[in-house]
């Protein structure tokens, strides 16, 4: 047995329980795309898993991305930035293959990246990181703002913007976890009515391994799991 073989049965389970939630919720799990958080996961673990058909992967800090780019640069992936996105560690990001930032929630960050992204004469998908547990420690903007910021940042012609991420609410009581799905979908709803010119809101990056059921339910389109699939974090 392959070593890393735990990792392919942890991905079936991911997909059952994804599947499960669908088919309670009327929905198809091809809808849904599963996103392998690779904080602190090694290359060669990595590769296994895009290796099982899972190339989409999301890491949390810039380092890492740096660290672990020359050893999956030749392997057909998809890299999203997931962590929050300090205005310093843009150039450094850039320089690497990442097509997705699913973590810009303040104005300084949009035009700073808006910035250098002309420097660099191309563009980048983002998804608006939303605080809608409202808990301080989170990062994300608050969901009043919202609207607001994302027709600021559509002003910006570099940035594209796909739609909106959020944490769900650290805790047990699953009515409160829900609100803040369901708190996203509404926010969706409501940018799509304004019809701003250039946004889009194709994605809902919201859920993991500890409440995708409903995340699922309340409409997300991309589930975020790491340690579920990969193991406990070696830091």
């Amino acid at each position: 047995m392959n070593n890393f073989e735990y990792i392919k049965q942890n991905i079936a389970e991911i997909n059952k329980r994804i599947t499960l939630a669908c088919e309670k919720s009327a929905r198809r799990a091809e809808e849904i795309k599963l996103l392998l958080v690779t904080k602190t996961v090694s290359p060669d673990k990595i590769s296994y898993a895009i290796g099982c058909g899972y190339p989409l992967i999301g890491e949390n800090k810039v380092q890492e991305v740096r660290d672990k780019y020359a050893a999956l640069e030749k392997i057909p992936h998809e890299t999203h930035f997931i962590g929050h996105l300090q205005t310093n560690k843009i150039k450094d990001l850039l320089r690497y293959n990442v097509s997705f930032i699913q973590s810009l929630d303040r104005i300084d960050l949009a035009q700073k990246l808006q910035s250098r992204l002309e420097t660099d004469n191309r563009s980048m998908n983002v998804l608006v990181q939303v605080n809608t547990s409202l808990e301080e420690s989170k990062f994300g903007i608050g969901p009043e703002k919202a609207l607001g910021f994302v027709k600021e940042v559509s002003k910006l012609k570099n940035i594209k913007v796909k739609g909106l991420m959020t944490i769900g609410k650290l805790t047990d009581n699953e009515d409160e976890v829900r609100a803040c799905f369901r708190l996203l979908k509404n926010l969706k709803n409501e940018i799509v009515a304004e019809g701003i010119e250039g946004v889009c809101m194709d994605e809902l990056s919201m859920g993991m391994s500890g409440d995708l059921e409903i995340a699922v339910e309340e409409g997300a389109t991309m589930i975020r799991v790491g340690s579920a699939i990969f193991g406990e974090r070696q830091y």
